[in-house]
Parts: structure tokens; sequence; C-alpha cells
């Protein structure tokens, strides 16, 4: 088996980082977490390179769609898989976040934490195609 495949974890629910956190690292990724969109940005720049980000759209200061229309302008991603782990499911929330490019969106609320480890690896799988 080759290297881990890294995650980037980046949201303001410090419960819910740790509780993925836990669940991707047992399943044998490397998982840097961010408390937050400013965090996330740290990392990247300098130079954590993950193989997929999970992030949240609502956080205090940078939402998790500026948050990526940054991390694209700065080209901070690499080939990263763009994963929305959010309980907004409103159609126009996930629109929006599919203009800026992602290439998935999980509902937190209606996906337990297995499923969405599950949906994770299908869309990095995904992307590597």
């Amino acid at each position: 088996m080759g290297p881990k495949k890294k995650i980037l974890l980046v949201d303001d629910d410090k419960f819910l980082i740790d509780m993925y956190s836990l669940k991707f690292t047992q399943a044998g990724f490397e998982v840097s977490a961010a408390f937050g969109a400013e965090e996330a940005l740290a990392k990247l720049k300098e130079g954590f390179a993950p193989d997929a980000i999970l992030l949240d759209v609502v956080m205090p200061g940078m939402s998790g769609i500026q948050l990526l229309r940054r991390i694209r302008d700065e080209k901070l991603d690499g080939n990263a898989a763009v994963v929305v782990l959010s309980n907004q499911g409103q159609q126009n929330d996930i629109e929006e976040a599919k203009n800026v490019g992602i290439d998935g969106y999980i509902v937190k609320a209606s996906t337990i934490p297995s499923e969405v480890l599950e949906q994770v690896r299908e869309i990095m799988e995904h992307k590597k195609r």
C-alpha cells in the first residue's frame, strides 16, 4: 500500500473535527484539522498538500465557499478532491458550492460518519480517473 492519503478537515465545530479526525485516522488516512478558514489557509500555505479537503460552509469570519475561492485563486489545492461537509442542504447552497467547483457535497445531518468516510473515498477515487 502506498503513502497514506491526506485529508484537510475544516470546521468550526471541535466535536465534529474530533469525531471525523478519529474516523478518518482509524481508516488509515493522515488527517490535518483546521478550526476555521484562516487556519486552513495557513496550513495550505505552509505546504500541507492534502488529497482531499473537507470543509464546512458556515463558519465565523470566512465561509467555506469564500475559503474555497481563496484556495482556488491562490492555487493552493493541488489536485485535492474538495468535498463540502455541511448542514446547509438547501439547493441554492449546493448550487453555489458547485459553481465554485467542488467534487462532492455531503449533508452532515443526514449522513453518519462511516457513510461520510465511504462517500469521500468514492469521490477521491472518481477524482483520480
